[in-house]
């Protein structure tokens, strides 16, 4: 369902482009060097649970404050319940390393955590029964642990683990079937040490029940051809591995991403989220991402009947050289009620959003932040957006649960055509539902256009389900697509849609999109909130695009597009501003005095008119005008090392040495690293 309450998303483009901290990550430490209290954390206290991706990003970590943020967040997608003062998880972890000192230390030349049994101890916790084997003359010391209902993690619904005194010596190890053999849990076999069915009949002999489980830990799977099953090694290793099953620790990378870029209080609160992005291009020619961002839940908050959030979302697009080309923040409020939140409650939510690009290959990323939970996620994606078609190809595929028709000239993310197509990243649909199929053709051309074809085939696995062919000629517009898949034929499951530009019997390119039908009858389809943009001819969309090719150094475009969002609207201060930092970069000062004059005698002018104006007036030698527009900065704004060492310069152009020393001696007081403004002040002073 769309959203219906009030709610404005707020974009805010800075003249100045603010950059977006690099993600250059730190070399990975020893556990060796790091403080004690953390070294006892990641190699005692959660060395069993710990993943490789977060031991890894734990050991990038530069700070004690970054290392405690991160423990937090490591608890946290932990915790089973989530909002309450009490980790259930954790505190029954800390239980079981308390339970294995006690228990299995007292025995053994080591900490009882460091043992086997302690070990799956702290994994599995307490088994549901222990059989214990000691003081029998013909078997070694022996325990078989018992577990059920751990099959949420991949492992059989029941399981044994058997521990035994390997020798009569020493603590109690893991006992492998295949590693070890009935044989090794004998005091006196010395038949064939590889023929394991010599070895079990000789324990059946002694005890039944060891014997049952010397073949397999799996009970009721026997063993073939006398030899034991390797599932059980399997097993192991699977209960091994259980911490990378446990956690999806996504949160951990994010964490090592943004932990310079989101606040502290948010840092250990990241949430997983799913996306779609899509590369549509206008009939204007020009071409726009299209993205979405799907949280399985929203959190707000209460004041008297209202239930409100903010949400604040920055989107940074930049090349492969790690340039930031374009950057923009947003800010989005919402604010229901009762009523629509006991109807949202179970529903994801989906911010559908969009924005024009230049062509280049782009790493993209987005951040969202939540104010009312301070949680965040992000999206980032690799992006192409080519120069010009040079070869005919598709799109993506996008497929929808719902379309929905759109009669205003406005931009709406995900529309194509008159239609906005509605769709989920996961791609699950319900057998009475159809798909809606949405995708573009670029670089046709007249003669394929008029004689090529378009292949659809559904594959489940490996096997075709359906085909078909239509000519592009039968689609009204070549350039936007559309067909409906009804599903009700098939059964659930997991299926590949493909489609495929043909020219005669010669495949040009295909792209394919996964999807999943869904036995269940029914579920929740989200709440969104789409942002819509002016058309596509209005001014704002040529400044974006001259921004774009003014941080890409590509100064012709970008005087065009800026020049074009300037003239349209003249007096929009930030067009002028962006525009006369692009002519003083060429040298057209006068045109960047003219453009920016106007808006100096305004009730609230920016610093960037103040500093700009006086630069040109600088370039054109009009000294004393500089020093004025200078000046007012300084009332405004206050002073800084870059308004000071131009005054100077304009003082010292003038021939007055006194305030040109005065202006640079203050801005070195500032930033006393200067060698350039050292050399100048020398320089007067010999």
């Amino acid at each position: 369902m769309k959203l219906t309450m009030k709610a404005k998303i707020l974009l805010i483009l800075t003249a100045v482009l603010l950059v977006f901290p690099c993600q250059i990550f730190p070399q990975k430490k020893s556990p060796k060097d790091l403080p004690p209290q953390f070294k006892k954390w990641l190699e005692e206290e959660v060395v069993f649970i710990t993943t490789s991706l977060e031991k890894d990003v734990f050991l990038q970590l530069e700070t004690d404050k970054e290392r405690k943020l991160f423990i937090e967040a490591f608890w946290k997608q932990r915790d089973p319940t989530q909002g309450t003062p009490t980790n259930e998880f954790k505190e029954e972890h800390y239980q079981r390393i308390q339970h294995a000192n006690y228990t299995f230390g007292r025995s053994a030349p080591i900490p009882g955590w460091k043992t086997d049994r302690g070990r799956f101890y702290i994994l599995l916790g307490e088994p549901r029964d222990i059989e214990r084997f000691s003081g029998e003359a013909q078997i070694y010391n022996s325990e078989v642990w018992f577990y059920q209902g751990l099959s949420k993690y991949g492992l059989p619904a029941g399981f044994q683990l058997v521990f035994f005194q390997k020798g009569g010596v020493g603590d109690y190890i893991l006992y492998s079937p295949t590693r070890d053999g009935p044989q090794a849990l004998l005091t006196s076999y010395f038949g064939d040490q590889s023929n394991y069915d010599q070895a079990f009949k000789k324990l059946k002999q002694v005890s039944l029940s060891l014997a049952r489980v010397s073949l397999s830990l799996i009970p009721g799977e026997s063993a073939q051809f006398g030899r034991p099953s390797l599932s059980s090694d399997i097993l192991l290793q699977n209960i091994q591995s259980l911490p990378e099953k446990a956690v999806n620790n996504m949160y951990a990378q994010k964490f090592l991403m943004y932990k310079d870029i989101v606040e502290v209080e948010y840092t250990a609160n990241y949430i997983d989220s799913d996306s779609v992005v899509q590369i549509i291009k206008e009939d204007s020619g020009q071409y726009f991402v299209h993205y979405s961002i799907e949280l399985n839940k929203l959190s707000v908050q209460s004041f008297e009947d209202k239930y409100t959030t903010n949400l604040k979302i920055n989107g940074q697009i930049s090349n492969l050289e790690g340039i930031t080309i374009y950057q923009y923040e947003g800010s989005l409020p919402i604010e229901i009620n009762a009523n629509q939140l006991k109807s949202l409650t179970y529903k994801p939510f989906d911010l559908y959003d969009m924005f024009p690009l230049i062509p280049g290959n782009y790493k993209f990323s987005v951040l969202l932040k939540n104010e009312a939970s301070q949680e965040f996620t992000s999206l980032e994606k690799d992006i192409f957006i080519p120069e010009e078609e040079a070869f005919p190809r598709l799109s993506g595929l996008l497929l929808g649960y719902k379309t929905e028709p759109i009669t205003s000239l406005n931009l709406i993310p995900f529309k194509i055509g008159k239609q906005q197509v509605l769709s989920q990243p996961k791609n699950i649909f319900l057998l009475q539902d159809k798909i809606f199929l949405y995708f573009q053709i670029f670089g046709a051309g007249p003669e394929l256009e008029e004689k090529g074809s378009l292949k659809y085939e559904i594959f489940r696995e490996e096997e075709s389900v359906l085909s078909f062919s239509k000519k592009v000629n039968a689609y009204k517009n070549e350039l936007n697509i559309s067909e409906e898949f009804a599903l009700e034929e098939f059964s659930p499951g997991f299926y590949w849609l493909k489609v495929s530009l043909l020219d005669g019997e010669q495949t040009l390119h295909s792209e394919r999109e996964p999807f999943e039908i869904t036995p269940v009858s029914s579920f929740p389809r989200p709440w969104l909130f789409s942002k819509t943009l002016e058309p596509s001819s209005h001014p704002s969309h040529s400044f974006v695009l001259g921004r774009q090719y003014f941080n890409q150094g590509k100064t012709k475009k970008a005087l065009f597009h800026l020049e074009r969002a300037f003239h349209s609207q003249p007096n929009f201060e930030e067009y002028a501003v962006v525009l006369a930092r692009l002519y003083l970069r060429i040298e057209e000062y006068e045109k960047a005095k003219t453009i920016l004059l106007p808006f100096q005698e305004s009730s609230k002018v920016r610093y960037e008119v103040y500093f700009f104006l006086g630069q040109a007036h600088r370039a054109l030698g009009e000294f004393d005008y500089a020093i004025s527009v200078f000046n007012r900065a300084i009332t405004h704004y206050g002073i800084n090392i870059l308004i000071l060492n131009s005054i100077g310069d304009c003082y010292h152009r003038l021939g007055n040495i006194t305030e040109a020393l005065a202006a640079w001696d203050k801005s070195l007081e500032l930033f006393p690293t200067q060698p350039e403004i050292e050399k100048k002040i020398n320089s007067i002073k010999k």
